[in-house]
């Protein structure tokens, strides 16, 4: 099946894009989540194989990022991408619960 760039998809856990987008992305991806990455067609709802994306990827020329190998070289990260982290992984109820605290403390 033909693949184009501008075609709408839906990578899993970030939401509907373009092809040329979600390619991109899922090359951005450490090698372990990109093996697990998901592309799946909008209009038919038919999943990219891996080798596939690959292909798209070199035909379009973007490459996927390096490997770090040295903790070293890993960006220290920052408290809002921590906590912006924290919040989207977290419980709805775990998430009301912090917010009532909240509340609480904040009218004492």
């Amino acid at each position: 099946m033909t693949s184009e760039p501008e075609e709408s998809v839906r990578l899993q856990g970030f939401g509907e894009m373009t092809l040329r987008t979600a390619i991109g992305t899922v090359m951005l991806l450490a090698p372990s989540e990109r093996a697990e990455a998901a592309i799946f067609r909008v209009r038919d709802g038919v999943r990219l194989a891996s080798s596939e994306i690959a292909d798209l990827a070199t035909q379009w020329g973007i490459a996927p990022v390096a490997k770090i190998r040295s903790p070293g070289l890993v960006p220290e990260p920052h408290w809002s991408d921590i906590v912006r982290g924290m919040v989207r992984e977290a419980p709805l109820p775990s998430l009301m619960v912090a917010f009532l605290l909240g509340v609480l403390v904040a009218r004492r």
